[in-house]
């Protein structure tokens, strides 16, 4: 379900394939992917206002439109650094709280340098959350919980998940999300 393809949303769909559902990094995209009911969409994120008005715009669209399961939402320009982008998040957060989306919608946070606190910048495991893109990913609370309640241990997933990083190793990983980037895109 793509607003429009520009070549950041077709790398960002490619990474949705070819890492996270091809390493079951999310054991549940697969699913999505296969039924057309993830939304990538893009905003400028160098002017913040406009950028958190677009997450909450996408908020209304998941809303009305029962179809669309879940948004990936890339932040192009101005959020590079890590600790800007945590800045963000932070107020991206907030702001849907105080729109009264707490409990309906969750943020899932990427970037390409993200880092876990208390993680070695280099550990694998950070790749888990890394992008080709800052982005910031809506779910469904209830389709979260309704998931959830019929997988066996999803307690496991996040340590599962930091075995196979470490398996492929920093390299390969950065290898791999670095053919995805456009050195310009943020």
């Amino acid at each position: 379900m793509s607003a429009s393809i520009s070549p950041a949303l077709a790398a960002t769909r490619t990474w949705v394939e070819s890492f996270v559902v091809a390493h079951d990094v999310c054991p549940f995209a697969g699913r999505e992917l296969a039924r057309d009911t993830i939304r990538y969409t893009e905003v400028e994120a160098s002017e913040w206002e406009p950028a958190l008005l677009t997450l909450i715009e996408e908020c209304h669209r998941l809303d009305e439109t029962p179809a669309i399961e879940t948004t990936l939402l890339v932040l192009r320009h101005g959020l590079g650094d890590f600790d800007d982008y945590l800045d963000f998040l932070a107020v991206a957060e907030a702001l849907m709280a105080d729109q009264g989306y707490e409990g309906i919608y969750q943020l899932a946070s990427f970037h390409p340098d993200y880092c876990f606190e208390d993680a070695e910048p280099d550990d694998p495991a950070n790749y888990t959350n890394r992008s080709p893109w800052p982005m910031l990913h809506l779910l469904r609370e209830a389709s979260l919980e309704q998931v959830l309640a019929h997988y066996a241990d999803p307690e496991a997933i996040p340590e599962r998940n930091i075995d196979v990083m470490r398996r492929l190793g920093a390299g390969h990983l950065a290898a791999n999300l670095a053919k995805l980037r456009d050195k310009n895109a943020y």
